[in-house]
């Protein structure tokens, strides 16, 4: 799988794991931005499911949740 997304896309894939001696919750480098950004998607009623039948739509429609929520920031830093 590595393989595949580095020939398709040109991205390095790394897979962050906690160290053996750690026990309990541990913050891992960089996984609260992916789980922030799935929390933002989910608070959008249309994509808290999978409802639509093509990719392509679901796809549009998590470039539209983020353009709003993008907006959204700009206003409220420029007001």
């Amino acid at each position: 799988m590595t393989q595949w997304v580095n020939d398709n896309f040109g991205w390095l894939w790394e897979v962050s794991k906690r160290a053996d001696n750690q026990k309990g919750f541990v913050v891992e480098s960089k996984r609260w931005v992916v789980e922030r950004t799935f929390a933002w998607l989910g608070n959008c009623r249309r994509l808290s499911k999978d409802y639509e039948f093509y990719e392509q739509m679901s796809e549009s429609f998590i470039y539209l949740a983020l353009i709003r929520k993008m907006l959204r920031n700009l206003a409220t830093a420029t007001s």
